[in-house]
């Protein structure tokens, strides 16, 4: 019977014991790595150690053989000062170099309105001269005229701000002073920033003199803000007319006319919807003046859902209050002298009459056609009398014989 400490393999490996045919233990078989030299144990190799070992370097010497199959020299440790730093595993290739914590930039000081005026008017106008079409040169236009309307509210704003700060002030001196006089004693008959307040009056005198200097800078700035957007506005004008011309000349529009009888005396005129450039040459053609959109035409929009669309834009001179003018005057406003005409949503028309004067007509858009209507008291009719209506479509059988616009006449 073999005893719990002769079945215990030794130390050093892992040795196994064979018992040979009369059962007596055989010599002991040496470990895989071969025997370690007398006096010396070698330790099995870790199976804990992390891959970022060190860099290890061969021993100068001789190599001591550790096995029969192994004639590999056995490696030392290089010493601390020689191990070079390795990267670790984890770190990606890209990582940029953390350094010192830089300085906080400072955020940009707000541009001035004249600067942001510049900058505008010479986007804008870039923009018109490098695009030979009419809709991007209104695009650029209408982006001008936003900008303009938000620069002058910021000059107006700026003007409140230093009118409220100079009253302010005075009027914090002033109190300041009746204070000092009352503690003192009886008020005097002269005023309290008059008598025996010097370094009051000295105070509200630099006050007053910045704030002059303020005012007198914003109004230099905005005087030369408003002349280069006017200047704007010219340029961008005179280079659409020129371009309506042109197109007036090279393709003049097309226009089909639709007659739809009511009784024996009575019709109803329609014309074909147009698109695209169209509008704007239309109105060049019949009022002579540059329409202030693109899409005036088709533009249904309202402020009021209970109110029909306005005739008129806002602008051009036109006050939010007048954009509904009645019959008689939205005619005084067509007539009248300028480039630009802020219609909305129709086309006019001015006819002569055999006797004398004219019957002023609109072409109203609604939905596929654009509808005849004649101005009538303070509104408008849209069943013309069988003179009224002959008188139209001679007016545009005319337009056509001149070459400045292609006509088709359907009668219905």
């Amino acid at each position: 019977m073999t005893s719990r400490k002769e079945r215990k393999p030794a130390r050093g490996g892992s040795r196994t014991t064979r018992k040979g045919p009369s059962g007596a233990e055989g010599k002991a078989e040496s470990p895989a790595r071969g025997r370690a030299a007398p006096g010396r144990r070698d330790s099995p190799a870790r199976r804990d150690t992390p891959r970022d070992v060190p860099v290890v370097e061969e021993s100068p010497g001789p190599s001591r053989r550790v096995g029969r199959e192994s004639s590999r020299a056995l490696p030392t440790v290089a010493p601390p000062w020689r191990v070079p730093a390795l990267l670790r595993r984890d770190t990606p290739r890209d990582t940029p170099v953390v350094g010192t914590a830089t300085k906080k930039e400072a955020p940009p000081e707000p541009a001035s309105p004249g600067a942001a005026a510049e900058s505008v008017t010479r986007g804008a106008l870039a923009r018109v001269r490098s695009v030979e079409t009419l809709e991007v040169g209104y695009d650029a236009w209408l982006e001008l005229r936003l900008a303009h309307g938000a620069a002058r509210l910021r000059f107006r704003e700026e003007r409140e701000r230093l009118e409220q700060q100079g009253s302010f002030l005075v009027g914090a001196v002033r109190a300041a002073s009746e204070e000092r006089a009352a503690s003192e004693g009886p008020v005097p008959a002269e005023p309290a920033l008059v008598s025996g307040q010097g370094p009051m009056r000295d105070f509200l005198r630099q006050a007053e003199e910045k704030l002059a200097r303020a005012r007198e800078a914003l109004a230099k700035d905005e005087a030369e803000s408003e002349a280069r957007y006017q200047a704007a506005f010219e340029e961008i004008r005179a280079t659409l007319q020129d371009r309506v011309r042109r197109y007036l000349a090279a393709a003049p529009p097309h226009l089909r006319l639709l007659l739809r009888k009511v009784g024996a005396t009575r019709a109803i005129l329609h014309l074909e919807r147009v698109g695209g450039d169209e509008p704007v040459l239309l109105l060049f053609l019949f009022a002579g003046r540059l329409a202030s959109r693109h899409g005036f035409l088709f533009d249904d929009s309202t402020e009021d859902v209970s109110l029909p669309p306005a005739p008129l834009y806002a602008e051009e001179g036109v006050a939010p209050d007048e954009v509904r003018p009645e019959a008689p005057a939205l005619m005084a406003r067509v007539r009248a002298p300028g480039e630009v005409l802020p219609v909305k949503g129709f086309l006019p028309v001015f006819v002569p009459r055999p006797e004398g004067g004219e019957d002023f007509f609109r072409l109203l858009q609604r939905g596929p056609v654009l509808e005849v209507e004649v101005a009538e008291g303070p509104g408008f009719r849209n069943v013309l009398t069988r003179e009224e209506s002959e008188r139209f479509a001679g007016h545009l059988l005319r337009l056509k014989l001149e070459g400045r616009l292609e006509l088709e006449v359907e009668a219905g």
